[in-house]
């Protein structure tokens, strides 16, 4: 095993187990397969303007994601944005800590292929 092979078990460790950090995620394609997988996640409702220290008004939430679940999910490709407004998009659904279902689109997503993840920033979303 080399150091990315362990990294790769490591992410596993540090992103999917739901003892820790790890939350339900429910990943759809554009052709409306769907698989629930265990990822990073967050939705930030307010943020700071580092240059006057006020509170802006935004959300920004994302997904993190391992690739090698996304592949064993069945998917053949990994979420992307699609532009084309007439065209379904990759969507994501989660709960908050509330228990509340918000589901987004893929707005980004920033594979990291040494590490074995992908990163998904998203966008609110209703079908």
């Amino acid at each position: 095993m080399g150091l990315r092979t362990d990294a790769e078990a490591m992410l596993a460790e540090m992103i999917e187990d739901t003892d820790f950090f790890g939350w339900d995620i429910t990943l759809t394609d554009p052709s409306g397969a769907s698989a629930a997988l265990v990822g990073l996640s967050n939705d930030i409702n307010h943020m700071i303007d580092p240059d006057t220290g006020e509170i802006i008004t935004g959300r920004m939430a994302s997904v993190s994601l391992r690739m090698s679940s996304i592949i064993a999910a069945g998917f053949t490709g990994f979420p992307k944005n699609v532009a084309d407004l007439t065209s379904r998009p990759w969507v994501v659904t989660f709960n908050d800590i509330l228990g509340t279902s918000h589901t987004f689109k893929v707005r980004e997503a920033h594979r990291d292929r040494a590490a074995g993840v992908i990163v998904c920033l998203l966008e609110a979303y209703s079908a």
